[in-house]
């Protein structure tokens, strides 16, 4: 039987000094797993060591009120299944679940959705092999 939540996967940030971020997380001890895009649409998945990720996007600012932390990713062996479980339970739909190849190397593919919480908090759920 499939769980529907099986940890923590990432939490991500949207960065305003892109290079700066990731220098600091890896001086932490964080290893780059896969990174994908080009300027302010790059990104990159630093592994914490144990198969949990910060996710760092380029292309924030201090104008924008997404810039820093904007969402968390619990890792899931079925989307669609536990997307249905936050619906029911009164999150409403951000992204519909859908499968995404990140143009990584090696390309990554993962099956994702994003719901909105009861507070506004935007939750996402992650499907892949990455762990």
């Amino acid at each position: 039987m499939s769980k529907l939540i099986d940890g923590f996967h990432h939490v991500a940030i949207k960065a305003r000094d892109f290079d700066a971020s990731v220098r600091f997380y890896t001086a932490l001890g964080m290893k780059e797993k896969i990174r994908w895009g080009e300027g302010d649409k790059r990104a990159i998945m630093l592994d914490t060591g144990d198969g949990n990720y910060i996710e760092i996007f380029a292309g924030g600012n201090a104008d924008q009120p997404q810039a820093g932390w904007f969402h968390i990713a619990l890792r899931s062996d079925d989307v669609d299944a536990i997307t249905a479980v936050a619906l029911k339970a009164g999150a409403s739909i951000f992204v519909e679940p859908k499968d995404v190849t990140l143009q990584s190397k090696p390309p990554t593919p993962i099956r994702i959705a994003f719901v909105k919480g009861p507070d506004g908090e935007t939750v996402e759920f992650f499907q892949n092999e990455m762990t």
